[in-house]
């Protein structure tokens, strides 16, 4: 015998659907759906669904608003369509639920083959080779024997056919099949794949490996076989491995917390995790390629340029001081250094020309690829020199630097990879004066920051710089701009004492890459250019010194 109708309660207004309502008229459900969730209709007992909507429902034909305090039962309508909804959970309900089971069972299997890995102990063959220590870039034929062709067996030292090594680094990438484990391996030189078999696979530290653990193994050399790919050819038939640091794993693990879809911001803060990928190594390694041919060019140029390192905390200003990283130096006031060029200059009489690599400092806080807080800067100073001889300079040493840094092969194939259409740039470099670039603006109706054309005293903004590098297509050294918009140090054009003479050296793709100049060498009119930036001259006693 059924039993009676039972009532429940829904408000679409304030009633929730959460453990804290029960579906009384005190505490009602928000939907119907929760409401068929919470009280399904059943062949033994019968549900009567009643409804409201207590602060937005209609109120009575007078106005009366307590009419929607009113409880009416839920029209068929929306009985009909809450019925398809609850169908509808029910089979996803019944979906994750079997889920759930399998995952519990696969769990509870994955844990008793834990717990039996446990119990594989694998120890090294005291009877094999001596094993050979290398990093995982060293080829030498000499030292590494490369076995190759079919064996019965995984390793086989038997007739001396692969040198057996020791490696050591981190897991890159880590593939497993039924019987074999693929384990990439990088240690900062190099990639070399490891294949694992027979017990090393089924021990505990093997069944838990995660990307980045540090790890030693030990094995044969090979060939890769026909057909399949590895780097460089070649992988390692391990004999035995340990675990020397287990990364972490799950919603730890590198590749959650540094996904390849990561937001910027993310991989900021993990920049220490980024470094470990391939593209962010591969950007550092051109780096350090660039810097050594650098070093290389200044050594190399006729005459050459001699090191030094200047300080980065300083008391003088060489950009403006709206960018200035102020500190108290023992009640003093200094800063963190813009430029080193004022510096390089004191070292002239002695030491000739010279170049610095050293960290400057803009306290520019702008999110943009112009802006950055600290970077490494390479700067010279050039005695006895010309302003045409300062731009037959700095084509010299950037096109130097650039053969020196593609001659290696390894650092040409990052470049390939990291930026596919870059080409080496043309010379010679084309030269345009400031006010011959204001005209081509004008001409090509390229626009200031202000949306009008482009006049005489602008700062033309990157953006403009940009387009007209990228339309003329070649690299050009942009020249004499006007006093007013360059640094108060740089030397007058004698020609026309609007302008000085220094340069902009833009690359096509990316805009300005390099700033030089003449410097000031008549002490009068030094101090009156202190006078008209409105600088204090007495900090800069050492470098006005230089014109006395």
């Amino acid at each position: 015998m059924a039993s009676p109708s039972k009532s429940v309660y829904v408000d679409e207004d304030v009633g929730k659907d959460s453990d804290s309502a029960v579906g009384t008229e005190t505490a009602p459900y928000k939907t119907l759906l929760y409401a068929h969730i919470k009280n399904a209709p059943l062949h033994d007992q019968a549900f009567q669904y009643l409804t409201r909507k207590s602060l937005t429902g209609p109120v009575s034909e007078d106005g009366d608003p307590s009419a929607r305090l009113e409880w009416k039962p839920a029209t068929k309508t929306a009985l009909k369509k809450v019925a398809n909804l609850y169908e509808q959970h029910k089979k996803k309900a019944a979906k994750e639920k079997d889920l759930a089971s399998r995952e519990k069972e696969e769990s509870e299997k994955r844990r008793i083959a834990l717990e039996d890995a446990k119990k594989v102990v694998i120890t090294q063959d005291s009877k094999l080779p001596k094993a050979v220590k290398i990093t995982l870039n060293e080829k030498d034929p000499k030292l590494i024997k490369l076995r190759s062709g079919t064996s019965q067996k995984d390793v086989d030292y038997s007739e001396g056919r692969g040198t057996r090594v020791r490696v050591t680094g981190r897991v890159h990438r880590l593939r497993s099949q039924k019987d074999v484990m693929f384990v990439t391996l990088q240690d900062g030189y190099g990639f070399l794949q490891c294949v694992l078999t027979g017990d090393l696979v089924k021990t505990y530290d093997a069944l838990t490996l995660t990307q980045e653990t540090s790890i030693v193994i030990y094995g044969e050399m090979w060939e890769v076989p026909p057909k399949q790919h590895a780097p460089d050819d070649r992988e390692l038939h391990a004999d035995y491995f340990e675990v020397i640091g287990k990364a972490a794993g799950d919603k730890d693990a590198i590749t959650t917390r540094v996904a390849p879809d990561a937001d910027p911001q993310t991989l900021y803060e993990n920049r220490h995790l980024v470094l470990r990928g391939e593209t962010s190594a591969s950007v550092m390694k051109v780096r350090a390629a660039v810097l050594r041919a650098f070093r290389r060019t200044y050594e190399e140029i006729n005459p050459s340029c001699l090191e030094v390192t200047p300080p980065s905390m300083v008391q003088t200003q060489v950009e403006g001081g709206a960018t200035l990283f102020a500190f108290d130096y023992y009640g003093e006031q200094a800063y963190l250094t813009q430029s080193s060029q004022l510096y390089l200059e004191t070292c002239l009489p002695s030491l000739g020309n010279v170049f610095c690599v050293a960290p400057s400092f803009r306290a520019e806080k702008s999110l943009t690829r112009r802006h950055l807080s600290e970077y490494t800067h390479i700067e010279a100073e050039l005695d006895f020199t010309t302003f045409d001889d300062l731009l037959a300079h700095l084509e010299l040493v950037m096109s130097r630097v650039i053969e020196i840094t593609l001659a290696d092969p390894l650092i040409a194939k990052f470049v390939k990879e990291l930026n596919p259409h870059f080409e080496v740039p043309e010379r010679p470099f084309k030269r345009m004066k400031y006010a011959d670039a204001i005209v081509w603006l004008r001409q090509h109706d390229i626009l200031n920051e202000d949306g009008q054309p482009h006049s005489f005293g602008d700062d033309i903004a990157e953006a403009a710089e940009r387009k007209m590098t990228d339309i003329i297509n070649r690299p050009i050294f942009l020249t004499h701009f006007p006093v007013e918009i360059k640094a108060f140090y740089m030397q007058k054009d004698p020609t026309d004492p609007r302008v000085t003479e220094s340069v902009d050296c833009l690359m096509p793709g990316v805009g300005e890459i390099v700033g030089g100049s003449m410097r000031m060498d008549n002490y009068d009119e030094l101090m009156a250019a202190y006078k008209r930036e409105g600088i204090d001259p007495a900090p800069y006693y050492w470098y006005t010194d230089q014109r006395k």
